[in-house]
């Protein structure tokens, strides 16, 4: 009587079933293993601010994942904006992100927008959001331009306000203009070390149009000087008069 032997798998069957088994046991352990980033607040609002103010905010960042969470690369949307921030957070630990916009960098309302990279597999870009209202140090009122429009001859005049908001005394030493034979300029202290008044009158009596610039040195560090454009567009005087 013969005997029936029992058949072995082949070996190839039980090498393809360690290594599934040995994929299927790494891909678990690299889905546990791995950073999670957490961000209580993207956003943050100045509110009123001045121009010549440097701006600083401090984004916290947490990582409550099972791995070292990489701050790959920030990529701000302004050159005004510069980047302080821990590379690398540990597991369950927290890290910041400072970010400072320059000095004479915002004008009324404004919004800077940050990128930032991250190696966790499910949030790998956060954008931080920066915005406010930048107040002007040297304040004029209403505008820098004047433009003058009417009868040759006319009397023209204009007014412009200049109100600092420095923390020093503020002087205007000098006024100049490149345009005297169209315009007469005088300008008066309104509070010492505050607010001037700029007087500007049309003296031209020729029909066409002039324009040039006022120019006033003072003693603000970033604001040494303040320039007023002037535009003068003038017609024939009318045959009729009242």
């Amino acid at each position: 009587m013969r005997l029936m032997s029992r058949k072995k798998p082949p070996l190839s069957r039980f090498m393809v079933g360690l290594a599934a088994l040995g994929w299927l046991l790494m891909g678990t352990a690299s889905a546990v293993a791995a950073p999670r980033v957490e961000i209580p607040e993207t956003t943050h609002d100045f509110g009123k601010v001045f121009e010549d103010k440097e701006l600083i905010h401090t984004f916290i960042i947490k990582n409550t994942g099972d791995a070292p969470l990489h701050i790959k690369d920030i990529d701000p949307d302004c050159a005004c904006t510069a980047a302080d921030y821990d590379r690398v957070i540990p597991p369950g630990g927290q890290g910041k992100i400072i970010l400072t916009i320059a000095p004479f960098s915002v004008l009324k309302q404004f919004t800077k927008h940050t990128k930032v990279f991250f190696d966790d597999p499910d949030r790998r870009q956060v954008t931080l959001t920066m915005s406010g209202w930048g107040e002007p140090t040297i304040e004029i009122q209403p505008h820098h331009i004047i433009r003058f429009q009417g009868e040759a001859g006319e009397e023209l005049k204009a007014q412009v306000r200049f109100i600092s908001h420095l923390n020093i005394p503020w002087e205007i030493s000098q006024v100049t203009t490149n345009i005297p034979q169209y315009i007469e300029v005088k300008l008066l202290p309104e509070q010492p070390g505050k607010s001037y008044i700029l007087e500007v009158k049309n003296k031209s009596r020729e029909v066409g149009r002039y324009a040039g610039k006022i120019e006033m040195k003072t003693n603000a560090v970033r604001r040494p000087s303040l320039i007023v454009r002037v535009f003068g567009d003038l017609r024939p005087p009318s045959a009729w008069r009242p």
